[in-house]
């Protein structure tokens, strides 16, 4: 019988996914921190934190698992006429904070409140400083419309949440983050849990076996060209850390992104 694991502060251990809850789907543990290292060995095992203001830290890990290929990003004929308008400016990590506080502000459908707390957003910023965790943005007149942010270790990108303040600005945010994927040759997007925003853009569920089974392997693998763009965090021990790419210095599309011509 599966059951709820406290976790120490001084350790970093998590206990074994199969171990997690059914009823909710996927909680597997309790307390810890949000220490860089802690982050890390967790999203390392496909394990992430969420939890509302007022709660313990909660860990989880569903079954199945929201997930996408970047070569499988779904371009629909309303999408593709809207890339090739190239109605945004396309950057990356020049405004993370802001990026993940619209995120926490953004009002969601069934959801009270936001799961994006202070010391998620302390903790979040901190990964963004070690090159660990990256915002990609839709700007209109020097205006920050829209965007997404999430954690990128080996050649997975983990993505945590976006948010659009104009029409289709976290779409051309999202397609423009898979195309630059590719050409890394990532193979993995973690959409966590299921989503039908995310279901129409080409991502869907797999058991969760399957997505630790390739997590295990892409986790460790170098991104694509990434040679002279691997940065080295004091804080994690570098023979244990996976591959962590500086996004800013390897990013390669020009400044609208993607235009929608060609296939993907």
């Amino acid at each position: 019988m599966s059951q709820l694991h406290w976790l120490d502060q001084q350790d970093l251990w998590f206990p074994p996914s199969e171990l997690a809850l059914r009823d909710p789907d996927g909680l597997l543990a309790v307390g810890g921190d949000l220490s860089v290292e802690r982050l890390v060995a967790s999203y390392s095992r496909g394990i992430f934190p969420w939890y509302s203001e007022g709660q313990p830290l909660l860990w989880w890990t569903p079954d199945p698992r929201m997930v996408m290929s970047p070569n499988d990003i779904y371009l629909s004929k309303s999408l593709r006429k809207l890339l090739r308008k190239q109605p945004f400016t396309i950057k990356v990590d020049t405004a993370f904070s802001a990026v993940v506080k619209h995120c926490g502000s953004i009002p969601r459908r069934d959801q009270d409140g936001s799961w994006i707390t202070p010391e998620m957003i302390a903790a979040y910023l901190e990964l963004h400083e070690l090159q660990i965790a990256h915002s990609v943005e839709a700007w209109s007149d020097n205006t920050l419309v829209g965007g997404l942010y999430g954690v990128s270790l080996g050649r997975v990108f983990y993505g945590e949440s976006m948010f659009s303040l104009q029409s289709g600005a976290s779409k051309v945010a999202f397609v423009a983050l898979c195309q630059q994927l590719q050409q890394w040759q990532f193979g993995l997007v973690d959409c966590q849990i299921q989503s039908d925003h995310l279901a129409s853009l080409g991502a869907a569920e797999i058991p969760r076996d399957v997505f630790e089974a390739e997590l295990s392997t892409l986790i460790w693998e170098k991104p694509a060209g990434a040679a002279n763009h691997l940065v080295y965090p004091e804080v994690l021990e570098s023979s244990e850390a996976p591959p962590i790419l500086h996004w800013r210095k390897a990013w390669q599309l020009p400044e609208y992104g993607f235009d929608g011509t060609s296939d993907t």
